[in-house]
């Protein structure tokens, strides 16, 4: 399937017909289980990447390494892929544009793309320069590619809390008439938030999952168009490792490996082309 076609697949699970659920994945074995259990779409996972590649969250990979990955990821899977750029790489809309035609490049047809400033903890891009990188990439590579702003008002817990809401939905507004496909605020649980910027946002809106936030078919069930799990699988992965080396440590067995383990075959098929 060619680009294109994937890209318009891709922009067509956003019709808010069903909730879309996207499984994120951080190399080629992940992406292959993704694809293996059904998913529609695989979202890449930028911390998932930056931690298996030796590097912190917070666009501290190059970029060209983290668009190595999701070239891999995207000629391993026949579904398409949305690609996890975090702020572009750069502050400039000619930064954001250089960055949306690599991510073509690669295949991928979606992005994420957020607006909290990495080397500055707890900080937006002004609204209107987000807007100009926004428009710049669209202007860069059309309809190409998805793409799902973010936005990091509750995530980084901007301004007093009873303003978060109105701020969010200003930045949501402003990216969507600049060009925004779907609209992503993760950091929000509380039904009612997540009600009230379904019916405020004129646009798709995506939720990050996780402990505390409602289940996958409330947030179906409230409008959210998309679900995704953001760093959250490789945390579970990581978090399985870190409590069965204890326990070889400690007792000199390990329960997790068991029958139901995935096989030596069953992983190295992932790798000789089966999905």
């Amino acid at each position: 399937m060619t680009s294109p076609s994937r890209a318009a697949r891709f922009r067509q699970l956003h019709d808010r017909s069903q909730i879309l659920v996207l499984a994120n994945a951080w190399d080629v074995a992940t992406a292959r289980l993704v694809a293996r259990a059904g998913f529609p779409a695989i979202a890449t996972s930028s911390a998932g990447v930056a931690w298996a590649r030796g590097y912190a969250d917070g666009e501290r990979i190059p970029r060209d390494e983290m668009l190595d990955v999701v070239k891999r990821i995207v000629r391993a899977v026949d579904v398409p892929v949305t690609a996890d750029v975090e702020a572009g790489y750069g502050p400039t809309p000619a930064d954001a544009a250089q960055t949306a035609q690599a991510v073509v490049a690669t295949g991928a047809v979606g992005m994420n793309f957020e607006d909290s400033i990495s080397s500055q903890p707890g900080t937006l891009f002004d609204i209107s320069l987000q807007v100009e990188r926004i428009q710049a990439i669209k202007q860069a590579v059309g309809d190409n590619i998805v793409l799902n702003a973010r936005i990091d008002v509750f995530l980084e817990s901007i301004g007093p809390p009873p303003e978060r809401l109105d701020h969010a939905v200003r930045r949501a507004k402003a990216y969507r008439e600049a060009g925004a496909d779907c609209l992503f605020v993760p950091g929000v649980r509380d039904p009612e938030t997540i009600s009230k910027l379904v019916e405020r946002i004129n646009g798709p809106l995506n939720i990050l999952t996780g402990p505390g936030a409602p289940s996958i078919s409330e947030l179906a069930r409230l409008g959210v168009a998309r679900v995704s799990f953001g760093s959250g699988l490789a945390r579970v992965m990581l978090t399985r490792l870190r409590d069965d080396l204890a326990e070889i440590m400690s007792q000199g067995t390990c329960a997790g490996l068991n029958t139901s383990t995935l096989s030596h075959a069953e992983v190295n098929k992932l790798f000789l082309g089966g999905q």
